[in-house]
């Protein structure tokens, strides 16, 4: 058996396999849409200040707090009619209520490239998309404001803008407490950006000391994911991420809960809600030790970070602030937060290997588009690099096939020579290689690291947004979609057996001899489905392979002879 072509076939086959896994993965139904009840009126328990193992506010859902109940506290009032307050900037089209952020629209990313589509949205009041960021406070000894009433608008206006020439927003709300203890929250929103500054300023008027803690959380209804392969959207990670020291992720599913609550403590971390190109993030500001957690209310899944006690003394004031990023995940304006980790919110796989080696490649993509203006010529020029970058290995690969191409009618004539005693076939032909110093194994190492290669652009090809709609050339109007018209899995199709031609195929039987011909054929169909800035990868590197087995043939091979019948 010719080991360097089994070794070939193993090859690809593990990567068709890795990615069929992916795509073909059940997923399970997401949770019950949450009702308007659930979503909106739950009344939160209050934890004590100590943190600790229980559980307490959300949608219906708990915080992390005391390991004892904690006294009696005033409930907060419901929120007024009108408190509601709409905001909008150049890239953000907001609607808060004081304690959360119930809608968010981004008006330069449309749904479809269809005129007039309506603007992708993330935060959604509607039940069946229910999504919301919320932040509030729960105090052991006194009242506290929830995300779900307490805070209302500081002013009469419920419409802000930013103007021509502004650079920034203000949007205030107050709560005011029974005793003297009133917290003012702003929001504020830049130009040209998806991070909201959220601080919250305790003011304490009383005669006594007060103590709260602050939690943020991201609450989401599991989005319904159309599944199949011409769904971009299918393929990329959907659930919740968070940092404190590393990187961890928990996928929406019926099993969320599976691996615990988490209840972890970190100095400095964030919580995360990722999809396809666009994500919501909570990120405290400088060091300020919490608490992430997640959980599973009746509203869908949670993640959420709670904050240390805050000792107010009478007379005192104190601040806690956070960045809440609602928004793509582009990589400059990811990179801009300067926060530890959260660059991996651009999910480019739970392998960090191939997360690293996905950023380097989206690193010499962004250079080549600023170079040639257009995502697939700069993926064209990718490959380019590449084979540059491992044109020893690839060189040496073809001298391979060249030297085995010009020896295949001796080894045919081997193969005849021993009929079916395959032991001694493959001790003829080893000793062969041996004495023409022909390396079997030599075409190996360039399909071996481009593996990864490959695989770690998948992923970048499926998670950046700056390809999302991003069109190439005549008919190939978003690269990362599926060729619409199948031309370029066609291509792919011709190239595979045209380099399947030029390839030395000795020793092999003829069910080896069937698996290879139809190998071009099940890649192509593999093909159909895949990203069109994928396939243009593939079969950029297909065609500039072809050329260079050709050449490399003509100058250091011959025509293989006709073998001669063995005597």
């Amino acid at each position: 058996m010719n080991q360097t072509r089994v070794f070939l076939i193993l090859a690809w086959l593990m990567v068709a396999m890795l990615l069929w896994m992916e795509w073909g993965k059940e997923q399970a139904a997401p949770p019950a849409a949450p009702t308007p009840a659930a979503a909106t009126t739950a009344s939160p328990a209050v934890p004590a200040p100590a943190p600790a193992t229980t559980t307490a506010p959300a949608g219906d859902a708990a915080v992390p707090g005391a390991t004892a109940a904690p006294p009696p506290v005033a409930a907060a009032a419901p929120a007024a009619p009108g408190t509601r307050v709409s905001v909008r900037t150049d890239v953000l089209d907001l609607v808060l209520d004081g304690g959360s952020v119930l809608q968010a629209d981004l008006p330069k990313f449309p749904q479809t490239r269809q005129p007039g589509s309506a603007p992708v949205r993330l935060f959604d009041t509607d039940p069946t998309h229910f999504y919301a960021a919320q932040a509030g406070w729960v105090s052991a000894g006194g009242a506290a404001p929830n995300h779900q009433a307490g805070f209302v608008p500081a002013g009469p206006e419920r419409a802000f803008v930013l103007a021509d020439g502004q650079e920034q927003v203000v949007v205030p709300f107050v709560w005011q407490g029974p005793d003297g203890v009133s917290i003012r929250r702003t929001y504020t929103l830049t130009r040209g950006s998806y991070a909201v500054e959220v601080r919250d300023e305790v003011t304490n008027q009383g005669n006594a000391p007060w103590q709260g803690q602050i939690y943020r959380q991201l609450i989401r209804k599991p989005p319904q994911i159309k599944r199949g392969y011409t769904q971009p959207e299918s393929f990329s990670f959907t659930g919740s991420a968070w940092y404190n020291g590393d990187y961890q992720r928990r996928k929406f599913d019926e099993d969320y809960l599976e691996d615990g609550h988490v209840n972890q403590r970190t100095e400095r971390g964030w919580i995360a809600m990722l999809q396809h190109h666009f994500f919501s993030a909570w990120i405290p500001e400088g060091q300020q030790p919490s608490t992430i957690s997640l959980d599973a209310p009746a509203s869908g899944a949670l993640v959420r970070e709670l904050g240390d006690a805050l000792l107010v003394a009478p007379g005192a004031t104190a601040a806690t602030q956070a960045r809440l990023y609602v928004g793509p995940k582009l990589v400059s304006e990811i990179r801009a937060q300067q926060v530890p980790g959260l660059e991996r919110a651009v999910d480019y796989s739970q392998f960090s290997i191939l997360a690293v080696l996905g950023e380097g490649l989206f690193w010499v993509l962004s250079h080549l588009y600023g170079l040639f203006g257009n995502w697939g010529w700069a993926i064209i020029g990718l490959v380019l690099l590449v084979k540059l970058v491992l044109y020893p290995l690839s060189a040496a690969q073809y001298k391979s096939f060249a030297k085995m191409r010009k020896f295949q009618p001796r080894i045919q004539q081997l193969k005849e020579r021993y009929g079916d005693d395959r032991q001694k076939f493959q001790e003829a032909m080893m000793e062969l290689y041996k004495k023409e110093k022909i390396n079997p194994m030599g075409g190996c190492l360039p399909i071996l690291v481009q593996m990864p290669v490959f695989l770690a652009l998948y992923w970048v090809l499926v998670e950046s947004v700056e390809l999302r709609h991003a069109p190439w050339i005549l008919w190939i109007q978003d690269l990362t979609a599926q060729d619409p018209y199948f031309i370029l899995p066609v291509i792919n199709v011709a190239v595979m057996w045209f380099t399947q031609k030029l390839q030395p195929a000795p020793g092999m039987d003829p069910m080896q001899q069937k698996m290879m011909q139809f190998m071009p054929l099940v890649f192509g169909v593999m093909m159909a489905f895949f990203p069109a800035g994928l396939v243009l990868y593939w079969v950029t590197n297909g065609a500039l392979g072809l050329l260079q087995q050709w050449w490399m043939m003509k100058r250091h091979g011959e025509p293989a002879p006709k073998a001669s019948p063995a005597k």
